[in-house]
């Protein structure tokens, strides 16, 4: 699997080398603070079109009795309403991983049981997305994004977060918000 994403990247990679028409490399701030480890690319593909290229791993145990362990990676096609990489843009993403999270609140309340249960399992869907991105100099920009929208998810639902006794299997389909990004972004090209 890692050879498989390795090689998307790098033939993305080669592909926007060959169009010059920009590359930049970005950390998703929001990220950052819950020490999840994040990078993102974005290639331009077109006068108003860009592919970003997300993925971002958490593998911390935070106590005993909290759990937050998680991948997930992230595509999405921009379009943008001026020059790409400036202003504003509509997304359209994808999102897949696999999560073991316990004793812990989610975000956006996914999954409400996290406080008290553990889940391990994985999850894939799509949404759309919009954002805005300020240049602040030539190399350096700062982007804003949110997005909404479907994830189905399989599970199995532990006691606690260190327990392994399975308590259920299960399905979930979760419609909201699937994207928020404050991102601190360098133009490669």
């Amino acid at each position: 699997m890692k050879r498989i994403i390795l090689g998307l990247f790098i033939l993305l990679g080669i592909q926007a080398s060959a169009s010059s028409q920009g590359v930049a490399i970005k950390t998703n701030l929001l990220y950052d603070i819950t020490a999840t480890v994040n990078l993102g690319f974005e290639f331009g593909l077109a006068p108003r079109w860009t592919l970003d290229i997300n993925g971002n791993l958490n593998f911390w145990d935070m106590s005993q009795m909290r759990k937050w362990r998680h991948w997930f990676a992230q595509p999405e096609a921009r379009y943008w309403f001026c020059d790409k990489f400036n202003g504003h843009f509509l997304g359209f993403h994808l999102l897949g991983g696999q999560y073991n999270i316990g004793g812990t609140k989610l975000v956006f309340n996914a999954f409400p049981e996290t406080q008290t249960r553990r889940f391990e399992g994985w999850g894939a869907g799509f949404g759309i997305a919009y954002g805005y991105q300020w240049i602040l100099s030539r190399r350096w920009s700062i982007e804003a994004s949110l997005g909404i929208g479907y994830i189905y998810s399989e599970y199995r639902k532990y006691p606690c977060a260190n327990c392994g006794t399975l308590l259920q299997e299960g399905k979930k389909h979760y419609f909201g918000p699937t994207k928020a990004a404050i991102s601190l972004i360098y133009v490669i090209k």
